[in-house]
């Protein structure tokens, strides 16, 4: 059986929750088309989540490695294609008060990565299912970014027979009602609805990712 390690960060800054390790607890466990579901939370910490990751992947040896980040303002799910050689916080720091400008991911690694998940037909058939979804590439310069990257990284340095992608979610409705300002929102069994359509996807497509 497939196994897909799903990971979602925990809160973080200005957002006393996050939908994203919300989701992966939701997901964690979850038996579809094949495939076994472990969903794990991620320390939105520089210094911790790559090892925290790296563990995770060692512990459970997963087929497929889609991790979750919050991206507020969007309305959509939004599969990530590229991961950069770049962290920069933006006045934005981590969960250990961890503030970077133009430091490289790792100092041994490309400028870029592409997922290897196919997220061109997982945002169809999220399409298809009824559920807002679309292509990005733009993951940014924080966490988000960083862990498809540091992910993609591991992966390739250690010649791991694994595919990896990064989803952008939007605020959970509750998420949005919460705050004083008006932001697009997705109910939070849609977005699970969308993840297990697309990781259905994922594992029906196999090795070809076609972008």
């Amino acid at each position: 059986m497939t196994t897909v390690l799903l990971t979602g960060y925990e809160p973080f800054g200005e957002f006393d929750r996050n939908p994203a390790s919300r989701l992966a607890n939701r997901l964690d466990g979850r038996r579809c088309a094949g495939c076994s579901i472990v969903g794990r939370e991620l320390p939105v910490a520089f210094d911790r989540a790559r090892p925290a990751l790296v563990e995770l992947l060692e512990r459970h040896d997963p087929d497929i490695v889609l991790s979750l980040g919050l991206a507020a303002g969007r309305s959509a799910l939004s599969l990530e294609r590229i991961g950069i050689n770049l962290r920069d916080t933006n006045g934005t720091p981590d969960n250990d008060d961890r503030d970077v400008i133009d430091e490289p991911v790792t100092s041994d690694g490309p400028d870029a990565y592409f997922a290897t998940v196919p997220d061109r037909k997982m945002v169809e058939a999220m399409n298809e299912a009824g559920i807002p979804a679309t292509l990005s590439t733009n993951a940014g310069t924080h966490l988000c970014n960083d862990i498809l990257y540091a992910t993609c990284h591991h992966v390739a340095v250690n010649d791991l027979d694994i595919r990896s992608g990064f989803v952008h979610v939007p605020f959970s409705h509750e998420g949005a009602a919460a705050r004083e300002d008006t932001q697009p929102s997705m109910a939070l069994e849609t977005m699970a609805r969308g993840l297990e359509v697309g990781i259905e996807t994922a594992v029906a497509v196999g090795s070809d990712t076609p972008r």
